[in-house]
């Protein structure tokens, strides 16, 4: 489709397509393949791997993990991969990030968004992505709490984005960091308190 990969109708196909993907509840789906209950009902009721973890199975809280980064990172990859476009691929990547914040599936009430934006970041540009990822493992093994990590991750992935030579993609990341801080508000709360959980740490 030369011409019209940055076409309004394209994009907002891609964004839909994007969303649809974002929206799988692999945390849900897993917990209950794997007879471990219902998600929600548990720990936080996150359906993130660090809730995940909270049932004690390392296994299915891996398995989200990595299910949920692939989602952004898939949809940046077939969207590239069709149209050609960056501007396409930003725009998939972003809709299933909103995917699986708020889920059609579930009355869209979904997740915190880390490891999907980490996940696009990695497809937009491997540097930026494991950059971040780096930020969020560091503060992960000095702290041992999740939402901060993710805290840092976000906040970090910004300035990260220009000095490794992605400006272009400044304003997504800009924009995707503010919703991780906007769900992680009660955390934040938390975190101020000092009432944070560990990571691992059963509900």
């Amino acid at each position: 489709m030369p011409g019209m990969e940055n076409g309004a109708a394209v994009l907002a196909a891609v964004a839909v397509l994007g969303y649809l993907l974002g929206s799988v509840p692999f945390g849900v789906v897993i917990t209950k393949a794997m007879g471990l209950g219902d998600l929600r009902q548990i720990g936080s009721g996150n359906i993130g791997a660090t809730n995940v973890l909270r049932t004690g199975n390392r296994a299915a809280a891996l398995a989200t993990l990595v299910l949920d980064g692939a989602k952004g990172a898939v949809a940046v990859l077939i969207a590239r991969a069709v149209l050609g476009s960056e501007a396409a691929a930003q725009v998939a990547g972003g809709a299933a990030f909103l995917g699986h914040l708020y889920p059609v599936w579930l009355k869209f009430k979904g997740g915190k968004g880390v490891a999907t934006f980490l996940g696009t970041l990695i497809a937009l540009a491997w540097p930026l992505g494991l950059a971040a990822c780096a930020s969020w493992l560091v503060t992960a093994l000095l702290s041992r709490i999740s939402s901060l990590s993710a805290l840092v991750a976000a906040a970090a992935a910004v300035p990260l984005a220009w000095a490794l030579g992605h400006p272009e993609m400044m304003p997504l990341v800009a924009a995707l960091a503010l919703l991780i801080f906007w769900r992680h508000r009660t955390n934040i709360s938390r975190l101020a308190a000092g009432t944070e959980p560990k990571i691992g740490k059963k509900g």
